[in-house]
């Protein structure tokens, strides 16, 4: 049996209780013990994502925080995100493919506890709702099916060596189920997982058609499609890929200009375009604890300068958007606006911040940005070592523009899945099919952003990889641009099977951790925890990743 300890999330207790990962499964006396059991593990599913220490038990962690920690932990891997400091800041580890990354350390058993713990809140519901639930129950089980087909799809894509397209047999993770009881429990492959994966889907499908759910922090059948779509565009099977993106679209409409750049309610506050979200509470513990500087809020929001807390506001800087990806969005495409122009930086030059003149030329300079551009100029000028504004990300906005109390500043909704993600899913797979289709289709989309759009910009940036036609690239282009920061740069690079490129004429990545990568980089591979693989005999590895050694070569684009 394996030894690995699990977090419990379930919100039948809030105390970390530990369980075996390979006897993920519901014992009758704790369901007898615990009225309204069933209802509680359902609402466990959805209530647990935005975490509670969930890890640890300790506040001490700022990426403990749930669900959206996973988002920066895969995008720093790449070179679309970068962090400020070398070591100081909490993400170094996965940017900068540190010790923590191997099978000894803690820090790799995070995703372990966390997804495994997610997978039993979702198998304990499955075990309880029996073999023919209806009403309610039917619902609950339909949740606990598509958030489990979630959780592994994550898995198998952040630990299988090879893609589902490049390699059917490569191994992803081993499977749980409500009734797993073997000590020897093999990684699946990438076969037998994603047919477990559509086989929850399917059920899922069936048992939420009709539900009618409350807000968009529960799964519904648009979620169910959604994952449908990314299952199969991770297989390659762009017809059912096509299909299950469009879909999923039902309902749901593209965010506007305004919507996008909100100063107020910018990707923290639910629209027509968001699929699916969670939500952090005022009585959330990464809120209520540790100044909330341990949540997501603390690591996205830089407009909280006037509360004295939170990371990327008041100690460490903000992270920014890799500069050669800056510059290759048009002026005319609104999504340049979530990132500070480096322009700023040569206005505010010599600027003394204590004077009215030179308040008056940060509020001209910054005032585009931001509601608050004397805390935003405090942020990027004194705060961050980087010692300036350029490229900074104002894509995540503190709730309800509230800038000097990070209480109310961190309860944000964060997107899980917008209708967006599901228009470049469309776009691509009906391009795999018939380009002239995917062409019109993206080109459709990329107009919403920038009404000056012309098809053809972006398809040379191949990152080593030729084999990915140029509209491929073009739709990995607006996906990286459209979708920054919300966990998608990892996945996306490894089924492209793209490399990185961090060191270039004018980059903005740290020094000695400038590389240039050919092919997925090692450490896109997760390592599963030492202590799971010394207790589970029929699971293997994958190889501790090893950092490079200086920058690299700059890069001639």
């Amino acid at each position: 049996m394996a030894a690995l300890a699990l977090t419990s999330v379930t919100a039948l207790n809030s105390c970390i209780k530990e369980i075996d990962p390979q006897t993920s499964y519901v014992t009758a006396d704790q369901a007898a013990n615990a009225p309204g059991a069933f209802d509680n593990f359902v609402a466990s599913i959805t209530g647990s994502l935005n975490g509670e220490f969930t890890y640890s038990g300790s506040s001490e962690y700022p990426w403990d925080f749930g669900y959206p920690s996973f988002f920066l932990q895969r995008d720093v891997m790449g070179q679309d995100i970068v962090i400020q400091e070398s070591g100081s800041e909490w993400y170094s580890t996965w940017y900068e493919c540190g010790t923590g990354l191997g099978p000894t350390y803690a820090v790799c058993q995070v995703p372990w506890t966390y997804y495994y713990g997610w997978i039993k809140n979702c198998n304990n519901v499955i075990d309880l709702a029996g073999d023919n639930p209806s009403g309610s129950k039917a619902h609950g089980l339909g949740i606990a099916l598509a958030m489990r087909a979630m959780f592994y799809m994550d898995l198998a894509r952040m630990y299988a060596k090879e893609t589902y397209t490049a390699n059917p047999n490569a191994e992803t993770v081993p499977i749980v189920k409500e009734d797993t009881k073997e000590a020897s429990n093999p990684r699946a492959t990438n076969q037998a997982m994603f047919e477990f994966i559509l086989n929850d889907l399917n059920r899922a499908e069936s048992l939420l058609a009709g539900y009618s759910r409350l807000n968009v922090y529960t799964p519904n059948v648009n979620v169910v499609y959604g994952l449908k779509a990314r299952a199969y565009l991770t297989m390659g099977n762009w017809a059912l890929a096509e299909q299950y993106a469009k879909q999923a679209q039902a309902g749901f409409t593209p965010m506007t200009r305004e919507q996008y750049l909100s100063k107020t309610e910018g990707f923290n506050t639910p629209n027509a375009s968001w699929i699916f979200g969670l939500t952090f509470r005022s009585s959330d513990p990464n809120i209520t604890n540790n100044d909330a500087d341990s949540s997501w809020g603390s690591q996205m929001i830089i407009e909280v300068s006037g509360s004295g807390c939170g990371y990327a506001s008041n100690y460490i800087g903000p992270k920014s958007i890799d500069a050669h990806l800056y510059t290759t969005i048009p002026v005319t495409d609104f999504r340049r606006m979530c990132f500070i122009d480096p322009a700023v930086d040569e206005a505010l030059t010599g600027v003394d911040e204590t004077t009215p003149a030179g308040q008056a030329a940060i509020a001209a300079a910054l005032g585009e940005y931001t509601d608050d551009p004397l805390g935003v100029y405090n942020t990027c000028y004194n705060v961050s070592s980087a010692g300036g504004a350029a490229y900074a990300e104002l894509k995540f906005r503190a709730a309800g523009g509230v800038h000097d109390n990070q209480y109310t500043a961190f309860t944000v909704a964060v997107p899980l899945m917008r209708v967006e993600e599901m228009m470049l899913i469309e776009a691509e797979a009906a391009g795999m099919q018939n380009e002239a289709n995917g062409i019109a289709l993206l080109t459709s989309f990329a107009k919403l952003r920038d009404p000056s759009y012309t098809y053809g910009l972006h398809g040379n940036d191949t990152y080593y990889n030729t084999a990915t036609s140029a509209f491929q690239n073009e739709v990995w282009w607006q996906r990286r641009v459209e979708l920054w920061g919300e966990g998608f740069a990892t996945f996306d690079i490894k089924r492209l099977q793209k490399g990185i490129i961090r060191s270039y004429s004018g980059t903005n990545h740290l020094n000695n951790y400038q590389w240039n990568v050919e092919g997925v980089p090692t450490w896109m591979n997760l390592c599963i925890v030492q202590t799971e693989t010394n207790n589970n005999p029929a699971c293997t590895n994958n190889e501790t990743p090893v950092p490079l050694s200086g920058n690299s070569t700059p890069y001639t684009w």
